[in-house]
């Protein structure tokens, strides 16, 4: 499950360090480039709301079996494209498959596990998650020195089939015949407008979702701040990234620990009190004009150290009395999570000015937001 959950940001990120060679070979503008990846992203939120229903529906194996047929389809269509357009069309297919991986793996582990045992399954998944976001581009990079920009997409192919044949040979059905939903638009609709009424999913699904949107906001500003603010050298910039990221995977293990002795309400509690503290501090120093790039890394450390114990911890709280829609809610929080996150790569992207102040100020918000959230999910239980 936690392969299947970093296909989506797989393809992601393997791709990014080929970009000024797919704008060269098909003959076109590096923002064109770009806009594949949005187009993946903006794919990747849309689908896992499809997924929900037919995973509620037809149990979650055979969703997740066409979701990765059509991720290897796509990634073949991708290798094989003469032009950006159909790169494009081929990569919003991508994420159409992609989005399998995020939805029906966190249904699988609620099917299997209560509140607390889940938080744990969840946190494993972030050490998976956590490693993708470093390993990609490295492997994508690889890849360029010996072979063409087309490979990177046939091996995201490879990868899929390999999890592909791991699904068919491995993988039990895990929706117990008594919680199927029966697939209709009229019933999609209201299971989906009780997902939205219900105060406690809706809120814990926020306080991970702006949790993540700061980590979002982080991946969208760090370059800039770091090479044009405080001018590392763009060689050095892979470990500032891996520090960062490290942090957040270790915390996420700690946070799997510490559920033996203490409830995923009470980690999640203290660690949206932390959130909101390293944030603040990276504000404050940055408004004060003492801000470093030691003091920076040093509250960004932090911060990603918090997310590490909040996305799991919320995750499972918000899954928690969902049993007969379990499809359906882990597509909506993946969705919320990820428009939570866009929302704020956008702000950062927009918000220019020559300083920390836009990654850091938009920390603060989504830290605040996240903490706002937790505590009305909690006053909701």
């Amino acid at each position: 499950m936690g392969l299947l959950t970093a296909l989506g940001p797989l393809a992601i990120d393997m791709y990014l360090p080929a970009f000024p060679a797919i704008a060269q070979g098909l003959n076109t503008t590096p923002g064109h480039v770009e806009r594949t990846l949005a187009s993946y992203l903006l794919g990747l939120a849309m689908a896992q709301l499809f997924y929900g229903p037919f995973a509620d529906r037809y149990g979650r194996k055979k969703p997740l079996v066409a979701g990765v047929v059509i991720f290897i389809v796509a990634a073949i269509g991708c290798a094989f494209t003469t032009d950006i357009e159909h790169l494009t069309a081929w990569r919003i297919a991508q994420a159409f498959g992609g989005a399998a991986g995020l939805v029906i793996p966190r249904a699988v582990i609620r099917d299997n596990f209560n509140t607390r045992d889940a938080s744990k399954a969840l946190s494993i998944l972030m050490l998976v998650m956590g490693v993708t976001p470093i390993l990609a581009p490295i492997l994508g990079g690889q890849v360029l020195a010996y072979a063409n920009w087309r490979w990177i997409f046939g091996i995201m192919a490879l990868c899929g089939t390999g999890l592909l044949v791991g699904v068919l040979v491995t993988m039990k059905e895990t929706l117990h015949p008594d919680r199927v939903i029966p697939l209709g638009v009229g019933i999609i609709g209201r299971n989906y407008l009780a997902m939205l009424r219900d105060k406690k999913f809706l809120c814990y699904a926020l306080a991970g979702g702006f949790g993540s949107a700061g980590m979002f906001a982080y991946i969208a500003g760090s370059p800039r701040v770091f090479i044009e603010v405080f001018h590392v050298d763009p060689q050095h910039f892979g470990l500032l990234f891996g520090i960062n990221a490290a942090a957040l995977i270790m915390a996420a293990q700690i946070s799997a620990r510490l559920l033996n002795r203490h409830t995923p309400e009470f980690l999640l509690r203290k660690a949206q009190v932390s959130l909101v503290f390293m944030t603040s501090l990276a504000l404050i120093l940055t408004l004060a004009g003492a801000i470093t790039i030691v003091l920076l890394m040093v509250c960004l450390a932090g911060f990603m150290a918090s997310q590490g114990f909040v996305n799991p911890n919320a995750a499972a709280l918000a899954l928690t009395d969902q049993g007969k829609r379990l499809g359906v809610a882990s597509a909506l929080m993946g969705t919320l999570q990820m428009l939570c996150g866009a929302s704020a790569g956008m702000v950062v992207s927009v918000w220019q000015t020559p300083s920390a102040l836009p990654l850091t100020g938009t920390l603060a918000l989504c830290a605040a937001l996240s903490w706002l959230f937790g505590r009305m999910a909690m006053k909701a239980t």
